[in-house]
């Protein structure tokens, strides 16, 4: 038996990678992940853990270039286009301009939402029945608002477009945001209430897939980082990396926004750019919030668990320019104390940033390849990876079964863009 070999070759082990090997080990399959770092060591690790079916609508809208060239001119807007010219990330860009339209937002709200819906259900299923520690909760996500203009805004835009997808949105008035968060300073205009929404510990939600994933006989090969591949009539016959050749039948790309760059190994041009984020970590503050938060105004998202507490967000393009910009940092600190009475917690326990994927249409990118036939995508998550990973394990597993899939898979489909 070669032991190099396995059914199914995962190259990624964030969270979608992870899910994959989870809901395809528990459809008979046997895998390998191969991962460059640790399991969950990219964006999976420091996010905001949200579960977000209220996360529906994309970016991509009538008015947002407009607004995204605007940011070029300050460094710490929270959508903030770098002016550095970069021909990748302008092909992208003109892309994205493309999808700027009614008919195209609801196309990506629609497929967004029905990953969404059906990874939140699944996810509670994980959780409990796995089980997977990762201080998943359940209360909900509250948008807050200290203008009567952008929470109109919002209501008028936002919420119906969740409520036409069947995802509910509570409307609450300022006391009644106040009363509910003690947290908050005073001064809140009102607030959008998601009950459906959950979240969870990112990093001990990736360390768990991992566990379970070689509790059922996956294997995971850590610092394996990918040279080359080995490619012959149409198929992936193997993939060589700084731990050995390795060889399946079927390969997923769980790349994240590292897919771009491995796929043009294989002839692929995936119409993908990386999203930069950041975060910070403290030691949980004595007034913390009850739920998790957006501060609509400065996009701010909180986050408490058991363990921590976390401000994050913020959408940067840069291309792939690696580490921490202080003025990002400075902007989250600043948008949380407008509206927190404890923004920071006593002890920063760490500053982190990290690449999302980001499609031109802000669609993930998940099914089989039109240019090799055993090679399966599962990538473009944005900043959604954590809130989709389940819905699209179980959708990847589906398809290469060939079964029914739980969801319509064509909206994720890689041949719209010809890969």
């Amino acid at each position: 038996m070669d032991a190099s070999r396995s059914d199914v070759l995962i190259l990624g082990g964030g969270v979608i990678g992870l899910a994959c090997a989870l809901y395809l080990l528990k459809s008979g399959a046997t895998v390998r992940v191969l991962e460059q770092g640790t399991p969950g060591c990219g964006s999976s690790h420091g996010n905001c853990g949200t579960i977000t079916p209220s996360h529906a609508a994309p970016l991509a809208m009538p008015g947002m270039l407009g607004v995204a060239l605007r940011s070029m001119l300050r460094a710490d807007a929270p959508l903030y286009l770098n002016p550095r010219f970069d021909g990748p990330r302008l092909r992208w860009l003109l892309g994205f301009a493309r999808h700027c339209n009614w008919r195209d937002f609801e196309h990506a709200a629609r497929a967004r939402s029905a990953i969404l819906q059906r990874s939140r259900g699944l996810l509670g299923s994980l959780v409990r029945e796995e089980p997977l520690d990762c201080e998943f909760g359940e209360e909900g996500e509250l948008y807050v608002y200290r203008t009567p203009q952008a929470l109109e805004a919002d209501e008028r835009h936002h919420a119906q477009v969740l409520e036409r997808l069947g995802v509910e949105v509570q409307r609450l008035k300022g006391d009644e945001v106040e009363a509910r968060e003690p947290a908050l300073k005073p001064g809140v205009a009102g607030g959008l209430f998601h009950p459906g929404d959950a979240r969870l510990r990112p990093d001990r939600y990736a360390a768990e897939l991992a566990r379970r994933v070689m509790e059922l006989g996956g294997a995971i090969e850590t610092g394996a980082r990918i040279d080359d591949f080995g490619l012959r009539e149409g198929r992936i016959e193997h993939v060589r990396t700084t731990r050995g050749v390795f060889r399946s039948d079927r390969v997923v790309m769980a790349l994240g926004a590292w897919s771009p760059l491995l796929g043009r190994s294989l002839g692929l041009r995936l119409p993908m750019q990386p999203g930069k984020g950041y975060s910070l970590t403290y030691t949980r503050p004595t007034r913390v919030p009850r739920h998790a938060l957006v501060l609509r105004e400065a996009a701010v998202c909180v986050t408490t668990w058991e363990t921590g507490y976390r401000l994050g967000s913020t959408m940067e393009f840069s291309g792939y320019v690696e580490g921490l910009n202080r003025t990002r940092l400075d902007a989250l600190r600043r948008g949380a104390a407008q509206g927190l009475h404890e923004p920071e917690g006593p002890q920063l326990l760490e500053e982190w940033w990290g690449w999302r994927p980001m499609s031109m249409d802000e669609v993930p990118i998940i099914g089989p390849s039109s240019r090799w036939s055993n090679l399966m995508f599962a990538t473009a998550h944005g900043m959604l990876g954590v809130s989709m990973s389940a819905a699209t394990g179980e959708l990847v597993a589906a398809l290469m079964r060939g079964g029914t899939p739980p969801i319509d898979p064509s909206p994720y489909a890689p041949a719209r863009f010809g890969v």
